[in-house]
């Protein structure tokens, strides 16, 4: 069943928030309000997982988890990476977690953040992907 977007989420075997972040999102995504986004993990301590992380070439790795989103290409029916429509941006329900060149976010561990990608935080990046 092909979505209008993909949610790419970078994770690893083991991590408690890797497994949060995953499981929040499955809950999100199985409403019907959310049915044009799909989720791809990519576990991050394989080769396959590397190069996708690799090539979503913003997220910082000592952030993890984390998750980019992209829309599938119409001609060619691949999925790309969205741009970030305000590099640099901070504030607002994602704070110092949303991406800086793409859509997506990665965990803050600062006292600000406290290592939280919360539900809130994921419906507000899925509807800016919608706004794009």
């Amino acid at each position: 069943m092909d979505k209008t977007y993909q949610v790419k989420v970078f994770g690893k075997k083991g991590c408690a928030k890797c497994k949060t972040l995953n499981e929040r999102l499955d809950k999100l995504l199985a409403q019907e309000e959310w049915q044009d986004f799909a989720k791809a993990y990519s576990d991050v301590e394989t080769e396959v997982g590397l190069v996708d992380f690799c090539k979503a070439q913003c997220v910082n790795p000592s952030r993890i988890p984390a998750m980019v989103i992209l829309k599938k290409d119409e001609e060619t029916g691949r999925y790309e990476l969205i741009r970030n429509a305000s590099p640099g941006e901070t504030g607002g329900v994602l704070k110092n977690s949303r991406l800086y060149t793409y859509l997506g976010v990665q965990t803050d561990y600062t006292d600000v953040g406290k290592g939280l990608i919360t539900p809130k935080m994921l419906t507000s990046v899925l509807a800016e992907a919608r706004e794009l």
